[in-house]
């Protein structure tokens, strides 16, 4: 912990130096206080002998200083001894002891006789000697101020570890990591801090989640049947438009028109709750066969209408499925007394193939809804407009037949569309897949890709692509381009795909950071748990993650941060006309306002008009791709 340690040797230093500090001033007016009593001691003896000297003069003439003076000076360590009156010697004493620095101290006795004393003697610590008792005690309070030290030392690293663990989560959090922050509260201290801190963190997740089911309810209120939760009318155009370019379907499909005579009738004699029942128990039954239908689209048209849109679907699958679509109607019970209970249900079928005109498809399935109802009991009936195109009738044997030597021949080529900024400036390329036949014709993916995933070939195709864009990266013309690339969810639920993408990410690491992978907003919100460790280990090594298809489906948008991406990209659907429809402007600025303070990113795909993306630049939208900026182009 970088901080901690700064922090503890500052203080550990700081201790050190005060205690020291201490130490010294106490040593030193100890060892002061000594040599001046030692001084004090040493001068009172010479006091002492001083006034013995005096006395025996006053009282006894004679002196007799031979006698007891000697030893007393010998006592003392005297080196010389002289007393004098005026200038005759009275009494001298020469000691043994040598010395070279000595205290000569010289006192007047008396001023009448002239009676002076002379006394030398050795420093007072010459020759004194360090007992080991002495350096025992000297060792113990060195030992003493080590151990205090250590003690400080470790009190306060215990303590500091608690702010480092504050710093590390503000560290988190200023980096927009909340999620990682919340989830390690650990014992930061001062802990009234830390607890502070989760429970902002905790409020602010579920202000986020709030924010979620606020959008989520916006765009249910705008593009949801309030009455079966269901697509409305609106969110049935959306659909149709991001289907066609230039009123003209891109794929081909079937669309079918279901409507439940009577029901007003129904309505009039059980009342709304027997009504609301029968409505509930028929689209749970519809759209338990529709999720089996990747991309397929269920709204309600009227009162007692409703549209079904299944895309990439054959002529003979769409008949198999106007019959069980009818099936589970007739399977839900009526009341008896409603009257021509075998006429309740009918079915209207419109197959489509690419570049027919959304207007006639609806009037077709409309006119093959009233074909229905002209025969009488409940049925369903297909709208017959000429033959289809064969190629739609390749079986599943032909399909794999083909995608299987595709692979093998390596006919499976990148396309390439900008997407632009704000300033007009490319951010990145998305990499579209394009086939060739035998004959070098191209082969549209709204074609293979539905049977390519039929057909479990999706993982070794995306491999493929994913092969060809790091070589196009590895090549000088592209070392600065960044490429997006698209996996489907049988890629990301692949195990050895998985396995051979982590080993790719790994080898070519200096390149990943020029990497985007995109995924469908519907296959994250279906398969969230699984596919979040997936995403983690391509985020860990480097790359980037978008998610498309936004607003496609009405749910909330908690996933964007949950999943940590990068990068939104808008369903064209919400895009399209976006200047002249305000529930969609409404949709977008909630979007964006959920994502504030955050590194997401805002893409829209399918800009074909001006207009478009100035109003989505209005809004905030950043970047944005589509046939207005540029067509998906070969990669050379």
């Amino acid at each position: 912990m970088k901080f901690t340690r700064m922090l503890t040797t500052k203080l550990t230093s700081f201790w050190l130096m005060s205690l020291a500090a201490i130490a010294f001033v106490f040593l030193l007016s100890a060892m002061m206080s000594f040599v001046q009593l030692t001084y004090k001691f040493q001068q009172q003896k010479v006091s002492e002998l001083e006034s013995l000297l005096i006395e025996h003069y006053q009282t006894q003439p004679d002196w007799e200083l031979e006698s007891w003076l000697p030893p007393m000076l010998l006592a003392y360590n005297a080196v010389e001894f002289r007393l004098t009156m005026k200038s005759e010697v009275l009494f001298a004493y020469q000691g043994n002891v040598q010395t070279q620095n000595a205290m000569v101290y010289t006192h007047l006795l008396d001023p009448k006789s002239g009676l002076n004393m002379t006394l030398t003697l050795p420093q007072p610590f010459e020759h004194y000697s360090v007992s080991w008792y002495e350096l025992l005690i000297l060792g113990v309070g060195l030992l003493a101020v080590i151990a205090l030290v250590r003690f400080g030392h470790v009190w306060f690293s215990q303590q500091l570890d608690g702010i480092e663990e504050l710093a590390q989560r503000s560290r988190l959090i200023l980096q927009g990591k909340h999620e990682q922050a919340l989830a390690t509260p650990g014992n930061g201290k001062p802990r009234l801090i830390n607890r502070a801190l989760t429970k902002l963190l905790e409020e602010l997740q579920d202000a986020h989640k709030e924010r979620g089911r606020f959008d989520k309810f916006i765009r249910s209120n705008t593009f949801l049947d309030a009455q079966t939760r269901i697509g409305n009318r609106l969110f049935l155009n959306n659909r149709l438009d991001a289907l066609s370019h230039d009123q003209g379907m891109v794929a081909h499909g079937v669309i079918y028109l279901l409507e439940m005579d009577d029901l007003d009738l129904l309505q009039q004699a059980k009342g709304e709750s027997a009504v609301k029942e029968l409505l509930h128990a028929t689209v749970n039954s519809i759209n338990s066969i529709l999720q089996t239908l990747p991309n397929s689209i269920f709204a309600r048209r009227s009162h007692n209408q409703f549209a079904i849109v299944v895309p990439h679907v054959s002529l003979i699958e769409a008949d198999q499925l106007a019959s069980k679509l009818l099936k589970v109607c007739l399977s839900q019970p009526l009341p008896d007394d409603v009257e021509n209970q075998d006429n309740f249900y009918h079915l209207g079928c419109a197959y489509f193939t690419a570049g027919d005109n959304v207007n006639q498809l609806l009037d077709e399935a409309d006119m093959a809804l009233r074909a229905a109802q002209l025969q009488g009991n409940s049925n369903w009936f297909m709208y017959d407009k000429g033959a289809i195109d064969e190629e739609f009738a390749k079986g599943s044997v032909r399909w794999r037949s083909f995608l299987e030597n595709a692979l093998v021949q390596r006919r499976f080529y990148p396309f390439s569309q900008p997407v632009m900024d704000s300033d007009g400036v490319e951010h990145h390329k998305e990499i579209f897949t394009r086939a060739r036949d035998n004959q070098g014709a191209l082969v549209r993916a709204t074609l293979f890709i539905p049977m390519a995933n039929k057909c479990g070939l999706m993982p070794q195709v995306e491999r493929q692509m994913i092969e060809r864009v790091l070589g196009l990266l590895a090549q000088e013309q592209h070392k600065n381009q960044v490429y997006s690339v698209n996996l489907s969810l049988d890629t990301l639920m692949s195990r050895a795909f998985t396995q051979w993408l982590k080993t790719t990410l790994l080898e070519y690491r200096h390149l990943t950071p020029q990497l985007i992978f995109e995924v469908s907003e519907d296959i994250v919100i279906q398969h969230q748990d699984k596919l979040k460790p997936k995403l983690d280990m391509i985020r860990k090594m480097g790359a980037r993650l978008c998610v498309d298809h936004v607003g496609q489906q009405v749910v909330g948008t908690y996933y964007i941060r949950e999943c940590h991406f990068d990068m939104i990209k808008l369903h064209r659907s919400i895009v399209r006309h976006i200047h002249l429809r305000p529930e969609n402007q409404l949709f977008i600025r909630s979007l964006i306002g959920g994502l504030y303070r955050t590194e997401v990113q805002v893409c829209a795909e399918g800009i074909e008009v001006f207009e478009e993306w100035q109003t989505l630049q209005i809004l905030g939208v950043g970047m944005a791709q589509g046939m207005y900026f540029s067509e998906p182009i070969e990669v050379q």
